[in-house]
């Protein structure tokens, strides 16, 4: 078991000006990702009910193509990546011991990654977009501007551990840092112009929207697991040396699996071959790093009570389940029965919500109070956690079993229309699982604001268990 990870539990007291600030850093973040989380979800709902009842909100600006990528791109960039960044600007300080190198600067970053969400917002709900490019419909100079964000979060976090006080750099900032430094590049290939023409564009595109995930929001949610987990656990991390082991090993065959999004399409046939081999290593990071954090909860069963814990266990699951789950539909017979069917939608929110969001909720609930020093509610924290795991599996389950059944009419030679018919229940119970997530979400957004503003109560004002020792 490694020794490094012991100085997380416990850090030198800092002056209260410094931790004041990066307090209002954090719960700042969390407060307007947490809004764009309501916002997007909200619309995630309206997309999944207009599925069951076409004739709903029909006008032009509430059409599908309109809202579905406002969905997915404000969910990535607005939610999912603000959220991240809070935590890992928090992370990056409270791990190294240090003050965070500017707070200017991570206002700036919030601002810009602000900027780039509304304004990529508006323009899709107005029907300018970058074409069919999933996840990056923003048009590129909003790209820019998101770009900009990363950059500026990136060298936020790079001077804040270059100043640590050890000399060893602690676990969770390799993936942080790592993954915004990875995501920037990822972006930047994506605003090259000459690849954006024919199966030039084919492949980058696989390649972004595959690394989106797997080289933006997995290593930010993993570096959170090892810095909130042993806070969490009151105990180091089971192995340093396999988490590293699981960076590297993530860094090598993550990039090159981006092409089994397109298997028996023009794409040279070596390459669609390769990214299936790329995805069976995945296995190796997966599985290494999914047992560091099990095997680090393991003995604590007291511990797995607090909800936190069951927000990061659940995460935990999420992300050996849904990236598994990842490498079996790489294969060429699985893709013949599910591509472009249902089934990939569910098996994307089974990675962008059971492993990434429930990731970022166990962060915040487990890292939030001790920056404000306000407790939530643990009957609310448990309703969020009950309604968003029942809903995720409800939705998760109806679209992976739809999602067969639509690929087999299709090999079946089925009429379309049969498919179509086949899916109407399975799209009634996804529309009833968002509808119990987006519940869960508005749980969360009143936690947040007991979190970071309501003023507490008297009762409230006693030390927290959670909130000792941070």
């Amino acid at each position: 078991m490694a020794t490094e990870a012991v100085s997380v539990i416990s850090q030198p007291v800092r002056p209260a000006e410094e931790q004041d600030e990066l307090a209002h850093v954090f719960s700042v973040y969390t407060i307007c990702s947490t809004i764009w989380l309501v916002f997007a979800t909200a619309v995630g709902v309206l997309i999944a009910f207009k599925l069951v009842y076409p004739e709903l909100a029909t006008s032009s600006s509430l059409a599908f193509g309109r809202l579905r990528p406002i969905h997915t791109n404000d969910t990535f960039y607005a939610w999912a990546s603000p959220a991240l960044i809070g935590l890992a600007l928090y992370i990056a300080a409270k791990s190294s011991g240090v003050r965070l190198y500017s707070v200017k600067l991570a206002w700036v970053t919030l601002a810009l990654l602000n900027i780039a969400a509304i304004i990529g917002t508006v323009a899709l709900e107005l029907g300018y977009n970058n074409g069919a490019q999933e996840y990056r419909e923003w048009a590129w100079w909003v790209r820019v501007i998101l770009a900009a964000g990363l950059v500026t979060a990136a060298w936020n976090m790079i001077v804040t551990v270059a100043r640590r006080e050890g000399k060893d750099i602690y676990l969770s900032n390799w993936y942080t840092i790592g993954g915004t430094l990875w995501t920037i590049i990822i972006v930047g290939v994506t605003l090259v112009p000459w690849y954006q023409y024919g199966l030039g564009q084919v492949a980058v595109q696989g390649y972004y929207m595959h690394n989106a995930v797997g080289m933006w929001f997995t290593p930010l949610s993993l570096g959170v697991f090892y810095y909130a987990l042993p806070k969490v656990m009151n105990r180091p991390i089971y192995s340093y040396s396999l988490g590293i082991f699981a960076f590297w090993t993530n860094l090598a065959f993550y990039p090159l699996l981006g092409a089994h999004h397109f298997l028996f399409s023009p794409l040279p046939w070596w390459l669609q071959t390769t990214a299936i081999v790329a995805s069976v290593a995945m296995l190796v990071p997966v599985w290494g790093g999914s047992a560091n954090y099990l095997l680090t909860m393991r003995g604590r069963p007291e511990r797995l009570n607090r909800t936190s814990a069951m927000f990061i266990l659940v995460g935990v699951l999420g992300y050996l389940l849904g990236s598994t789950q990842g490498t079996v539909e790489a294969f060429r017979s699985l893709q013949e029965v599910w591509h472009f069917t249902n089934y990939t939608v569910g098996h994307s929110h089974l990675t962008m919500y059971g492993f990434v969001t429930f990731a970022i909720w166990g962060g915040i609930y487990a890292l939030l109070p001790r920056a404000t020093g306000k407790e939530p509610n643990n009957l609310l924290m448990g309703i969020h956690f009950w309604l968003a795991t029942v809903g995720m599996v409800v939705y998760v389950t109806a679209l992976s079993i739809g999602g067969t059944i639509q690929g087999l009419d299709w090999i079946h030679k089925a009429p379309f229309i049969q498919s179509v018919v086949d899916m109407g229940p399975y799209w009634l119970w996804r529309s009833i699982g968002g509808s119990l997530m987006f519940l869960s979400h508005l749980v969360f957004a009143w936690n947040v604001w007991v979190m970071t503003y309501k003023r507490p109560s008297i009762v409230g004002q006693r030390p927290s268990p959670v909130v000792v020792g941070a």
